[in-house]
Order: C-alpha cells, then structure tokens, then sequence
C-alpha cells in the first residue's frame, strides 16, 4: 500500500506561533526552517474577534506576488494532517486564499497569499 504524500503548510506568520497552533490544532507542529521566493510580505489589520484573540495580534502579515527572484519570505514549513489543513482554512480570514507553492528547499507546500 502506497501512502499518500505528506501536506505540507509553509507558514510565515502567525500560524508559526506556539499558542496558535496549540489553540487551533490541539498541538505544537515540528518544522524546519525555509523561505518562498518570488513573494513579498505586507501586514493587513484582522477584524476576526476570534483570530484576534488566537494570535494576540490586530496586523498579521500576508504575502503579495512578485516574481522577482530577489523577494524572498522566510518561515517554516509543516507536515501537517488532512484535519489540520482544514483548522488552517478556517483560522485564515477572506483576506487570504490558499494556494501551492514551490519552496527555496524545492518542496511543494501549501501556502495563504493576499485573496
């Protein structure tokens, strides 16, 4: 039996915070260290009570764009479970969409960008 590839999140914000991940997935995520290319990083101010009081933050960074090679956003990239794909989606606000993503490590991961 074959399994199936890991997920992967690549986060650069919030998503990185212990006390997040604990509130939002029930546990702390292992990952290493890694960067996106092509991407740059801009804060947007969150409304979401409940993301608000998750993060302790109003500005949570999001990520624009660029095609230049020169713009990189370093984070952290997690194997995470189909569930915890799915805490991700409804901790991220409309201001964000998901999309996949090639790593600087040249993994592929799931990554929230500007919607």
């Amino acid at each position: 039996m074959t399994l199936p590839p890991p997920l992967r999140l690549f986060s650069y914000g919030t998503l990185q915070a212990p006390r997040v991940q604990l509130a939002q997935f029930g546990r702390r995520l292992a990952g290493q260290a890694d960067s996106l290319p092509g991407y740059r990083k801009v804060m947007i101010e969150i409304i979401d009570p409940s993301v608000i009081a998750k993060s302790g933050e109003r500005f949570h960074p999001v990520l624009l764009r660029t095609g230049l090679e020169l713009d990189e956003v370093p984070g952290t990239v997690f194997e995470i479970t189909p569930a915890e794909l799915e805490a991700a989606d409804a901790y991220e606000v409309a201001d964000y969409r998901r999309i996949t993503a090639r790593l600087r490590s040249g993994l592929e991961a799931w990554v929230y960008v500007k919607a």
